[in-house]
């Protein structure tokens, strides 16, 4: 008996001097393992006389349930202490001002395509793509400009072999959507992407750009729904109270072919820098789709008009944001793409 008490008074003892929970596992091994000391006391049962032995067990039964509450306690302590001290050690300091993460911005060009694109889906039209190095039969011979056409003149071209090429207007994908479409209408899309052409680049020319074109393909389609339609993104792009002004023009795709001018959103027409006291400021070509292009894209025209309008996203986003150098759209310069930032 007095082994028994020995023992219980090692393991409290043990227990008590654990400082952490590796220690007080060492003690929960030496005392109460298979191998341990209370363990060892049941083992020596068998040497005692038979009228011994139940008071023996029942000892070291109480000397195992003290150890082990014993164990349970200063594993609960150890526990809040270790968290205790972990606390402190990982403790923030909110007074400190934060890290600030360099955020970007989206590209002017993107902010224009996306604020177009969510304006005509809201009207009922999709979105087309298509390739950027395209056949001559798309970019060209399907849009009215056959290989003597004098209108090839105005589009000097990135040749890659003499049928392909980088296309030089996203009407090729308006003549892609044309033939898909096998004659049946009505057709409502709008072309966005980049373009190219041989040209020397300056603060208002370059050799690649974006345009953006649409095209409406029906039964009693007039040049009246398409000034409808081109005042609406006007007043839509530009703000409220926009008028647009058409002036005749060529398109060897279109018949009849206009200039689109926009009232000035900077003077409100009366005449600025801007405008160059005209009061007016040219934005895009239109018209109405030439018969001959219908017809050849498997279109009765005696049934089926359309019109169709092109329009450049560098020139929208100079005149909405007053940039005066299209190189600032390509050349990456994190300050000029910073400004932007304001107007996600």
């Amino acid at each position: 008996m007095d082994k028994i008490t020995e023992v219980q008074n090692q393991a409290l003892e043990a227990i008590a001097a654990a400082a952490d929970l590796d220690a007080l596992q060492q003690a929960r091994i030496r005392y109460l393992g298979k191998k341990g000391d209370i363990q060892a006391l049941m083992s020596e049962m068998k040497s005692l006389p038979k009228e011994e032995k139940p008071a023996f067990g029942q000892k070291v039964n109480v000397c195992k349930q003290v150890v082990s509450e014993a164990l349970e306690k200063r594993q609960a302590e150890l526990q809040e202490e270790a968290l205790a001290a972990r606390l402190v050690e990982e403790k923030i300091d909110i007074t400190l001002p934060g890290t600030k993460h360099t955020l970007g911005t989206m590209h002017p060009l993107f902010m224009i395509q996306q604020e177009i694109e969510d304006l005509f889906i809201g009207m009922g039209y999709k979105v087309a793509e298509g390739p950027e190095v395209e056949l001559d039969h798309y970019n060209f011979e399907l849009a009215n400009i056959p290989k003597d056409h004098p209108a090839r003149d105005m589009q000097d071209t990135f040749y890659v072999d003499p049928n392909t090429l980088l296309r030089t207007h996203t009407t090729a994908m308006q003549m892609r959507e044309l033939e898909k479409a096998e004659g049946k209408t009505p057709i409502k899309l709008i072309c966005p992407g980049k373009v190219y052409r041989r040209d020397d680049d300056d603060a208002t020319h370059s050799h690649q750009f974006m345009q953006c074109e649409g095209l409406v393909v029906g039964e009693h389609i007039t040049l009246a729904d398409l000034k409808g339609t081109l005042e609406h993104m006007a007043n839509t792009m530009f703000g409220n109270g926009r008028q647009i002004r058409f002036r005749p023009s060529y398109f060897p795709f279109t018949e009849p072919s206009v200039e689109v001018d926009v009232s000035c959103p900077f003077c409100n027409g009366k005449g600025c820098s801007v405008c160059k006291g005209s009061g007016w400021i040219e934005i895009l070509g239109a018209g109405m789709v030439h018969p001959h292009v219908l017809e050849m894209n498997g279109f009765d025209s005696e049934k089926c008009t359309g019109f169709a309008f092109g329009i450049g996203l560098e020139r929208i986003a100079m005149l909405k944001y007053g940039i005066d150098d299209i190189r600032n759209f390509y050349i990456n310069d994190v300050r000029f793409l910073k400004n932007f930032d304001r107007f996600d």
